[in-house]
C-alpha cells in the first residue's frame, strides 16, 4: 500500500428512516463532488423531534479522501 495523505470532511445526513439511511445518504451525496474517499467515521447522532414524536435522524460522519499528488 502507498503512503497517503488523507483531508477529512463533516458532513450531516438526515433520514426518517434510520441512523443507517442517514450515513448512507451523507456519503452518496458528498460522492457526488468529492474524489478517492476511502472511509468514514460516525462522530454524532440525533434525532429531530416533532410533535413530541421523532421525525427523522440526523448523522454527523467524518469522511476522509486521499489528496492528489502532482508529480
Amino acid at each position: 500500500m502507498a503512503d497517503h495523505v488523507y483531508k477529512v470532511i463533516e458532513v450531516v445526513g438526515s433520514s426518517a428512516e434510520s441512523t443507517d439511511a442517514a450515513v448512507r445518504r451523507a456519503i452518496e451525496v458528498a460522492a457526488k463532488t468529492v474524489k478517492n474517499m476511502r472511509w468514514c467515521e460516525v462522530v454524532e447522532t440525533r434525532g429531530h423531534i416533532e410533535g413530541g414524536k421523532l421525525a427523522h435522524w440526523q448523522v454527523k460522519v467524518r469522511i476522509g479522501f486521499t489528496l492528489e499528488q502532482s508529480m
